[in-house]
C-alpha cells in the first residue's frame, strides 16, 4: 500500500499506484465503477444494498448483472481500494 504524504513525490507514487491498479482491471470491474458513478451518486453502499436485496429477494433499484455475488465480491475490493488509497475509481477509469 502505497503511504499517503503531503509532498509532491508521495502524491504522484499514489497517483502511479491507483493508475497501475486500474490497468489491471477487467470490463466487469470498469462496469461497475461506471454504474458507481452514473447510478448511484458515487457510493457503493447504495450499490451493494441494490445486489443483496436482489440476492435475498426483496426489493432492488436496477438490475444490474446475473453474476451478483461475483460483483459484490469486486465492488468490496474496489471499495477496500479506494479507501486504503483516498480515492475514487471513477476519476481513473473513462466513463464510456
Amino acid at each position: 500500500m502505497a503511504e499517503k504524504t503531503k509532498n509532491k513525490l508521495g502524491k504522484t507514487a499514489v497517483k502511479h499506484d491507483v493508475s497501475d491498479y486500474v490497468k489491471t482491471l477487467s470490463e466487469e470491474y470498469r462496469m461497475l465503477v461506471v454504474l458507481k458513478a452514473q447510478l448511484y451518486g458515487g457510493n457503493w453502499e447504495p450499490m451493494l444494498d441494490d445486489l443483496r436485496n436482489r440476492l435475498t429477494g426483496k426489493p432492488y433499484i436496477f438490475k444490474l448483472a446475473n453474476r451478483i455475488q461475483d460483483d459484490i465480491e469486486r465492488i468490496e475490493q474496489m471499495q477496500k481500494f479506494e479507501h486504503d488509497h483516498n480515492v475514487d475509481l471513477a476519476d481513473y477509469v473513462e466513463m464510456q
